[in-house]
């Protein structure tokens, strides 16, 4: 895929017209998962989550995010076939109901069995490292595809900080790996207008580099030239802003500070698991940029 392009797409193009509402869109994240850093299992029950995924879109989610598996640093890996399980009723009853999905998995099988239970999106924190078939489907599905960067695994991925590799650091070693993702999509098929790119906050990031990206949003747009997600929400790097931070929910405020930063930066999404206060700012973004 090209490593640049003179303008930007705002958006990847097979989702509903719906979705091209002129602003950042809200992605709603719903865990359906025991050991979640940021919930702790609230919403391990499928009842559970989809009143909560009702509720998300209530308070003005565009999308709704659903995994099964946590990818926290540390987290140990589970099973496609379990988390299939936990996700694919979710996944059905609110897609069912009309609300745009994802499906948060760096499992082929489990993407495939999404799209058929009719998510839209496949939200892949490895950008296909993970599982070899990931990148055919996404070409012969047409799904948009999240590509975000990652290095490791959630159990190795706090020792592999390290971008002295690259002379420009952790901005220019993200693109540069990311670009080996795109390449590794384009030959398998996909059409670059499925694409949205991810930088990985806090995957194989320390918290300053973490810090870096989400500066560098506009650049990593302009230099790549695909949609960018951003998932900031309640991470560890947040705590640094966040004087109650130490626990996941007191890094919210932080949060809705970094959401209406990304949205002034042109960010496609942002990801996050409170919905008002992100909504707001949004919308303060877009009225900073645009007062009309």
């Amino acid at each position: 895929m090209t490593d640049h392009q003179d303008a930007p797409r705002l958006g990847p193009e097979p989702l509903p017209a719906a979705l091209a509402v002129g602003r950042c869109l809200l992605m709603g994240i719903v865990n359906v998962t025991p050991d979640s850093f940021s919930d702790g299992g609230r919403w391990l029950a499928p009842e559970a989550a989809i009143a909560h995924g009702r509720e998300m879109i209530a308070d003005g989610a565009d999308i709704l995010d659903i995994g099964g598996e946590s990818t926290r640093p540390g987290a140990a890996p589970i099973t496609p076939a379990d988390e299939a399980a936990r996700v694919l009723p979710v996944i059905r009853a609110l897609a069912d109901e009309g609300a745009v999905v994802s499906v948060d998995t760096i499992h082929a099988s489990t993407a495939a069995a999404a799209l058929e239970a009719g998510a839209l999106i496949i939200n892949d924190v490895s950008g296909g490292l993970a599982d070899p078939a990931m990148h055919p489907l996404v070409a012969s599905s047409g799904a948009v595809y999240i590509c975000q960067h990652w290095r490791g695994t959630p159990e190795t991925m706090n020792d592999l900080t390290d971008y002295s590799a690259y002379p420009g650091g952790v901005v220019e070693g993200v693109e540069a790996e990311l670009r080996q993702r795109l390449d590794s999509l384009e030959a398998a098929g996909a059409r670059e207008s499925q694409i949205v790119v991810d930088p990985g906050l806090g995957f194989a990031k320390t918290h300053p580099q973490s810090w870096e990206l989400l500066a560098a949003t506009a650049r990593l747009r302009e230099d790549l030239g695909l949609p960018v997600l951003i998932g900031s929400s309640r991470k560890r790097f947040l705590a640094a802003a966040a004087p109650g931070g130490a626990e996941a929910t007191g890094r919210d405020t932080a949060t809705a500070a970094t959401t209406a930063l990304a949205a002034a930066a042109g960010a496609w999404a942002v990801r996050v698991h409170e919905i008002p206060a992100n909504r707001d700012a949004i919308r303060t973004a877009s009225l900073w940029k645009d007062p009309r």
